[in-house]
């Protein structure tokens, strides 16, 4: 996080200690955990305990200690002659929480974290900004496969091999890899019928949601057909993506809901005749340091400086149509992140 970051979150976990008439921040966990790396970025790998009383931060690791960090944390507390109440993240550790209390701390909920992580800083843009480069990168390397399969027996083939969904996978894995980013898991390809053969005029879901080295994650999500006849899935395809382009404008317009967000995807997807029977599924999320984050529920507001995936999609058949993209929320309105062309078409991805 950068100084101007830091001093944000100091600000507004100050604010909310004096609210809520607390005595300090604090929270435990490794760096794996969303809101250390968060709060304290440069950390080493490892488990941690910290807190913040309104002036300074306050730290002890699991490799510089003989207790464990909430306990030796919860001693530097009260031998600073701090007392009564800390707020913490709704998802504390268990035996954090124990050496708390036995101290005689009361804890009390806060998600003043995740309300701050949810408008991004410059930095964070640039993070994310390169995971969805990586992301990219991904889904190309495997609309360049796709564009170069042939056909075999109703089956894709490339180079001299059939083209599976497990194949299709590692390729965009190791895309991700060569363009600096981390896969983290979350590569997946959805298929109609047989989820691993592949074969001519089926929707070939692809999805993709990599981190950069600092943690920080892109999501993207494209739908190829190959030698596709149009139809159906190209009016399905024609709907999700006008979708985009609505919601686009409404968060343009001022601040909206996450369900009032969803709501206007779902009812332009409707409008290209799409109804109760075909599955339409939409969902609008925040994306940082986890793949789906704050703003995330109904009633989260996506606001100025927001970061978010737009994800639509329709059953046509026994498959779908789906697309996922990313786009940030500015001062002169939405910018959509870098990716490849929305096409069914996987030869426009290369363009």
């Amino acid at each position: 996080m950068t100084d101007d970051g830091e001093h944000r979150l100091e600000d507004a976990l100050a604010d909310a200690l004096d609210a809520r008439d607390a005595a300090a921040f604090v929270h435990a966990g490794s760096t794996r955990d969303p809101t250390i790396r968060y709060c304290r970025p440069s950390l080493a790998a490892g488990r941690h305990a910290i807190a913040f009383d309104g002036r300074e931060w306050h730290v002890r690791s699991a490799d510089a200690v003989s207790t464990h960090p909430a306990d030796a944390l919860t001693t530097r507390l009260a031998d600073a002659g701090l007392a009564g109440t800390v707020l913490t993240p709704a998802r504390i550790p268990h035996d954090a929480a124990l050496y708390l209390e036995d101290a005689g701390f009361t804890l009390a909920s806060s998600d003043v974290v995740a309300r701050t992580r949810a408008a991004k800083t410059d930095a964070e843009r640039e993070r994310i900004a390169t995971a969805q480069t990586a992301a990219s990168a991904g889904v190309r390397r495997a609309a360049s496969t796709l564009a170069d399969a042939t056909v075999v027996d109703d089956r894709l083939t490339f180079d001299g091999e059939a083209l599976t969904a497990a194949r299709l996978r590692t390729a965009i894995d190791e895309a991700i890899v060569s363009a600096g980013g981390f896969p983290a898991g979350n590569t997946a390809i959805s298929v109609a019928g047989d989820g691993d053969v592949l074969r001519p005029d089926d929707a070939i879901v692809l999805e993709a949601a990599p981190r950069e080295p600092g943690g920080y994650h892109g999501g993207l999500v494209r739908t190829f057909v190959v030698d596709g006849d149009g139809g159906r899935e190209r009016r399905a395809h024609v709907g999700v993506t006008h979708a985009f382009r609505s919601a686009a404008a409404l968060l343009t317009a001022d601040a909206r809901s996450v369900a009032a967000v969803e709501a206007d995807l779902e009812a332009e997807v409707r409008a290209f005749g799409f109804g109760d029977d075909d599955g339409i599924e939409t969902r609008v999320t925040g994306v940082g340091l986890e793949s789906r984050e704050r703003p995330v529920r109904g009633s989260h507001e996506v606001a100025l400086g927001a970061a978010v995936r737009l994800d639509a999609s329709v059953r046509v058949d026994d498959g779908r149509v789906r697309v996922a993209d990313l786009l940030e929320v500015g001062e002169e309105g939405v910018d959509w992140f870098e990716a490849p062309s929305r096409s069914l078409d996987p030869t426009r991805a290369l363009e």
